[in-house]
């Protein structure tokens, strides 16, 4: 199969891309910016493009199919090229459906936690030997790709997202999947540039949770008001409800309570027990038992910047997390609270996402950040004029959050400097963010916070 990629190097399509690679298709591919550390992955298994940059002269009638990323437009030279050539197109969401349609496939969806969910759910078939396909949106340790495409295995597990399709299919991605096994983990408004109102957005869940066959299940989060009104309309389909797994914490360890015993867990967090009830319904539902469940999860140590480690001393640690809804702000800043009761809890977010740099959308953060005992806030200019939105000004910010000793930054390294000013003693630092504050390698800076207590 020779296979052609417009738009390489997204972080879902250069997965694809190598996991075909490996899968023995002959893979090419375009896109007009590349960078790490997708551009490495693809260089190391000789598929980065030579150009930069779109080449029509690549699409060729010998081509059996071509995959187009969200990131191109619909005016792309390769994309014309392939149409008028009749080549037959994929989104990747479509892609992997073709390659899955014979197996059951549990689709995780939800406004946060699907990756948590979805790595959750793998970690567990693997260490109980079952064989399994996956699409992941972040990195797991152990996983060299984040897309695995094989002819044996009978079960798919794909993080649903409800973002777009592509460019010339404006259907969610989660819809494309058409699941076996359905998760929602939780309906918080996002993505308001596709979907302008909440009713609307909470119609693609309703839509998603009726695409369920008669013999599939439907697992919901019944601590989400909405989720509980959907559930109520289902009832074309098993659905099971879940909330937070019993437990108990001991010397700053997670414990689950069950069955009269205790399972220590490397992960902690009200929302993260929820995802992990979320993922053992899934695996029931797919074969495993709640022993080899516990026993499998007892081993799980997150997906990457999902409530991730960076550093630790007796007395101070700093975590990344990828929180930057106003949901997962306040589920992550409460789990940390909730983890380190005894110490200063500084809280670090970055307003990196289309949504987040909206005015309007701002409002929806007022005190998403109040069980921190320090709040800052960071925000790019040059990244909101990068997405064509009006220029913020540090008072809507400050204004929109609702706390009057909120700390507002719009310039990374004076941040980074305050930060470094700080006394750590007795303290955790959550740094969140789906960007890197403007080029902080979040790892060495978490690391050199670490030291200061040296």
């Amino acid at each position: 199969m020779r296979v052609h990629f417009i738009a390489i190097g997204g972080s879902a399509m250069h997965n694809l891309a190598i996991a075909l690679k490996i899968k023995g298709f002959d893979v090419t591919g375009s896109d007009d910016e590349i960078f790490d550390p997708a551009k490495s992955r693809l260089a190391k298994h000789g598929i980065l493009p030579d150009d930069i940059g779109w080449h029509p002269d690549k699409i060729t009638q010998d081509l059996d199919a071509i995959i187009l990323g969200m990131h191109a437009r619909e005016d792309n030279p390769e994309l014309l090229k392939a149409k008028e050539l009749g080549i037959k197109i994929f989104s990747y969401p479509e892609y992997l459906y073709e390659q899955s349609k014979e197996k059951t496939r549990v689709v995780v969806g939800g406004s946060h936690g699907k990756t948590t969910i979805t790595s959750m759910i793998i970690h567990v078939l693997q260490h109980c030997g079952i064989d399994c396909d996956y699409m992941v949106g972040a990195q797991l340790e152990g996983f060299e790709v984040m897309v695995r495409l094989s002819d044996t295995a009978k079960v798919m597990v794909i993080e649903g997202d409800e973002y777009l399709t592509s460019p010339i299919d404006r259907r969610p991605k989660f819809h494309v999947y058409q699941p076996t096994v359905g998760i929602i983990s939780g309906i918080a408004w996002d993505h308001i540039n596709v979907f302008p109102t909440f009713e609307n957005y909470v119609k693609q869940f309703e839509i998603f949770a009726k695409m369920i066959p008669q013999d599939g299940q439907l697992i919901y989060c019944q601590e989400d008001e909405e989720l509980r009104k959907l559930g109520a309309k289902i009832t074309s389909t098993t659905c099971k409800p879940y909330g937070v797994h019993p437990y108990t914490i001991r010397d700053g360890i997670t414990y689950l309570t069950h069955d009269g015993q205790e399972t220590p867990l490397l992960i902690f967090g009200k929302h993260n027990l929820m995802n992990l009830n979320a993922a053992r319904l899934a695996c029931n539902a797919i074969g495993v038992t709640n022993k080899q469940f516990y026993e499998a999860i007892a081993t799980f140590k997150g997906a990457s910047k999902r409530l991730e480690l960076v550093a630790k001393s007796a007395d101070c640690a700093v975590y990344k997390d990828f929180a930057h809804s106003p949901s997962k702000l306040k589920a992550t800043i409460n789990a940390v609270r909730e983890q380190y009761p005894d110490r200063k809890l500084v809280a670090c977010m970055e307003l990196h996402t289309f949504s987040s740099l909206t005015e309007e959308f701002l409002l929806q953060y007022a005190h998403a950040m109040d069980e921190a005992d320090t709040a800052l806030v960071y925000y790019s200019p040059a990244a909101v004029a990068h997405k064509k939105l009006p220029p913020i000004h540090p008072e809507a910010i400050f204004n929109a959050f609702q706390r009057q000793d909120l700390h507002v930054y719009n310039d990374s390294e004076k941040m980074k400097n305050d930060l470094l000013s700080m006394d750590w003693r007795s303290s955790v630092l959550l740094l969140m963010s789906s960007g890197n504050f403007d080029g902080i390698n979040l790892n060495q800076f978490g690391e050199k916070i670490i030291s200061l207590q040296a």
